[in-house]
């Protein structure tokens, strides 16, 4: 099976379905759209037209079977080539992002694909049509618990304090790290606040394993990914309801989600107090990465004729 993937800019967890899908046996040529892209700078017309000259090239020229759009900003151009089957997957930022343009070209190309998936049962509320409900996955090799000792020695942390990890550019108002820093500074306990951002995608873990919780006071989220990968490294979670957040980490321990300071603080306070750890990594269901190739593999049989598909499809008649 030969499926062309499409994609704005490659993310890790999209790095990781490529792999998954190729460990099955499918052979996955990924086409991102040309030209730079950073912060707020996003690509031009000419660029999307030249991804969609590419495109139209390699369904011409290779023997593909489908096309799968990644996001919702390529899906049209994976619509308008006229031969091959065509998957759509909505990220978030697509679906529910501030753009009206963006979600309405997401919903409209999730209408007209041949199949159409949302990563969370958040977008799937927000999708009205037939869908499936396929999770991203995590590494779950690269993402794992690990003694806290060793993972600050590795990282270069000489701290003896209880850390809150709090993931990202503090700059990014976004993310609300003035929130993070009232809510450490109330705590009745000492806490370090420290942020990472910018660092390799395999360094991730050892921050998270040598931190005794994620803290995440965010305004507007799609996902996010962050919080999985905390799961899997067994830390808790303190965050406010954003995003696909709530539904992740229901029922694992040392784990809050709320919009309340209160309860937001009270959460920071008990984590610490019990060790800063979580059975988020035996309770998750589907958290690893083999999960999503495992579907996506069925899906695609399904589309293409071969096998019943897996995953859960789910439509505005189904429960959410």
């Amino acid at each position: 099976m030969k499926v062309l993937q499409l994609v704005t800019s490659p993310r890790p967890f999209f790095d990781q379905q490529v792999a998954a899908l190729e460990a099955r046996g499918v052979d996955c040529t990924v086409l991102e759209v040309p030209g730079e892209h950073g912060g707020a700078s996003g690509r031009s017309a000419v660029e999307y037209a030249r991804l969609y000259s590419k495109l139209l090239s390699e369904v011409r020229s290779m023997s593909y079977d489908l096309v799968h759009a990644n996001y919702g900003l390529v899906a049209p151009f994976a619509l308008a080539q006229p031969t091959r089957p065509v998957v759509v997957t909505l990220w978030g930022t697509d679906l529910m992002g501030e753009q009206s343009w963006l979600r309405s070209v997401s919903r409209h190309s999730a209408r007209r694909a041949n199949a159409a998936i949302v990563p969370s049962r958040t977008m799937a509320r927000e999708l009205a049509t037939d869908h499936r409900l396929i999770p991203f996955g995590v590494d779950t090799d690269l993402f794992r618990p690990m003694a806290r000792a060793h993972a600050r020695e590795y990282i270069n942390w000489e701290t003896d304090r209880p850390v809150a990890l709090f993931p990202y550019d503090r700059t990014r108002s976004v993310k609300d790290f003035s929130r993070a820093r009232r809510l450490v500074e109330r705590a009745d306990i000492d806490i370090d606040l420290r942020t990472v951002s910018g660092v390799a995608h395999e360094t991730m873990p050892y921050y998270m394993n040598a931190s005794d919780v994620l803290l995440v006071t965010s305004k507007r989220e799609s996902g996010p990914m962050v919080v999985k990968e905390a799961a899997a490294c067994n830390l808790p979670v303190v965050s406010t309801d954003v995003g696909f957040v709530r539904e992740t980490v229901r029922g694992v321990t040392n784990c809050v989600v709320s919009d309340s300071d209160g309860a937001l603080l009270g959460g920071l306070e008990r984590a610490v107090e019990n060790g800063g750890r979580s059975d988020g990594r035996d309770s998750i269901d589907g958290l690893a990465v083999e999960s999503l190739g495992e579907r996506l593999h069925g899906l695609y049989r399904g589309l293409l004729g071969r096998e019943e598909a897996l995953g859960n499809p789910t439509g505005v008649s189904h429960d959410v």
